[in-house]
């Protein structure tokens, strides 16, 4: 059009610190609580029934010491504690509510956790295969690594994810997850062109700790929407009928059609909170059916796996959750949480926007842990 002022799109465009506007500090806050507007591509689903919430039923459990600090930190967004259907606890800060959208980012990787467990339960996937046995094409990063070493954290190769480091290769990884546009009008790189461009494997070797790598989660992506004879938007449909969401699911999409359960999801704290209580109920559904592989659910729990680095190391990452094997859930960049305690059945779903540099701080994350666990064990 003659005359027509055209500019990149500011909201994906990559600045000097080499993050789009809505993941620089200042814009954070307001990207995270607009994700689901935001992004490149989502898709959003909504469930077919709804889990109605009860209000607190009497006095609400006394609140840990802690709670009160984080409820008053500058990143709170909101908090939202359920157990069966009643709200034990929720809370949100003046600019935010409990029933909004809300980038959830690394706990997203519970659907993987959740479709892989369906998978294995079909007979569709193994856990000792290679992953060059499902992905022929896929790069030597991965090409010898094992699906159960995708999902313990456990694979060694040159794919990194420093947070702090404006140049780490998980920030290149965001053109692929529909995050930011590449720099120089350059094609938007696929999540199967992402992954197979990955290189540097080494054999595995006993480890303490995880490494904590988001492009594993991409690989088993990949497998699943190979192995499976479903679409994953439809795996993301049934979780949605299963879990019961007021509210919508969204998630971000790479160019080439794949859901980034990587990071992508968007959920507000009472529908997080919600798909928590898949985990209270063992995998079974809205209606009490079974829904999930609740076999896979409990070994996940019970199994020796990599621990989470100080001073999350009481929680290990076992099959694409976190667990101590009583409490299970998943952190996410930026001051994201969802607890589960398979004891009490409580199910406590933690948002919130660090808006330092690096956009996390371990100290912080390991507090918002802590006090979630004190919190479910009321």
């Amino acid at each position: 059009m003659s005359g027509a002022r055209i500019i990149p799109n500011p909201d994906l465009t990559v600045s000097a610190d080499n993050k789009q506007r809505w993941n620089q500090p200042a814009h954070r806050r307001h990207g995270f609580h607009n994700a689901h507007h935001l992004f490149r591509r989502t898709l959003m689903v909504r469930s077919r029934n709804v889990l109605v919430l009860e209000p607190p039923k009497g006095r609400l459990p006394d609140q840990p010491a802690r709670l009160q600090h984080l409820l008053n930190h500058l990143a709170f967004s909101s908090l939202c504690c359920i157990q069966g259907n009643r709200i034990v606890m929720e809370a949100a800060a003046d600019d935010f509510t409990t029933t909004t959208p809300h980038s959830i980012q690394s706990v997203s990787k519970l659907h993987i956790h959740l479709i892989v467990g369906q998978l294995l339960e079909q007979g569709l996937m193994s856990l000792e295969a290679k992953v060059a046995d499902y992905l022929p094409d896929i790069g030597t990063g991965y090409a010898q690594a094992t699906v159960q070493s995708l999902l313990d954290m456990a694979v060694s190769n040159d794919f990194s994810e420093d947070y702090s480091d404006p140049q780490s290769d998980c920030y290149t990884e965001e053109v692929a997850l529909g995050w930011r546009l590449p720099a120089d009008d350059l094609a938007e790189t696929t999540l199967v062109d992402f992954t197979n461009a990955i290189t540097g494997f080494t054999p595995p070797v006993p480890q303490e700790y995880a490494a904590y790598k988001s492009a594993n989660t991409d690989v088993l992506t990949r497998i699943a929407a190979a192995v499976s004879p479903r679409p994953l938007a439809l795996h993301i449909e049934d979780i949605a009928d299963a879990v019961g969401y007021e509210g919508a699911f969204h998630i971000s999409r790479s160019p080439d059609g794949f859901p980034a359960f990587s990071g992508g999801g968007c959920l507000s704290a009472r529908d997080l909170a919600r798909f928590g209580l898949l985990f209270a109920r063992a995998g079974s559904d809205i209606l009490g059916k079974p829904f999930a592989n609740e076999a896979f659910i409990a070994h996940s729990l019970s199994r020796d796996a990599p621990k989470l680095t100080p001073p999350k190391d009481w929680l290990r990452y076992s099959n694409h959750l976190m667990t101590d094997g009583r409490f299970v859930g998943h952190a996410g960049y930026g001051g994201q949480f969802l607890m589960v305690d398979t004891l009490s059945g409580t199910s406590c779903a933690f948002l919130s926007v660090l808006e330092n540099e690096a956009g996390y701080d371990d100290a912080y994350m390991g507090l918002v842990a802590q006090t979630l666990r004190e919190l479910c064990d009321q």
